[in-house]
């Protein structure tokens, strides 16, 4: 026999039909709500909103970074005060020993 085709009685395009079925049979079905489309976006606002947001964050950094400044500022005024008060001579306490003053002014 040379003739060519499938084995078995059904048609191939009865066949192609079946495994269609059992595709559609095996695709996933989302669950939850079916959400609707989002509302369509103005541009116009979307950019001036980002904008402002920049410029927001722009001035923040800013504001932050001054006060950086004036904190290390107050900082290296610290480390001066501090070093030039190391500087000075101390007058550290001595104690004399009881016995030794009494022995000294009775010679």
């Amino acid at each position: 026999m040379a003739s060519r085709g499938r084995r078995g009685g059904a048609p191939a395009r009865e066949d192609e039909l079946r495994r269609e079925e059992r595709a559609e049979q095996q695709a996933p079905t989302p669950q939850g709500p079916v959400l609707p489309p989002p509302p369509p976006v103005d541009y116009e606002v979307f950019m001036q909103g980002l904008v402002q947001a920049i410029q927001t964050q722009a001035h923040s950094q800013a504001a932050l970074q001054a006060q950086l400044e004036a904190q290390e500022g107050e900082m290296e005024q610290y480390l001066e005060e501090k070093k030039a008060s190391q500087k000075r001579p101390t007058t550290t306490f001595q104690r004399q020993d009881k016995k030794k003053a009494v022995y000294q002014t009775q010679q």
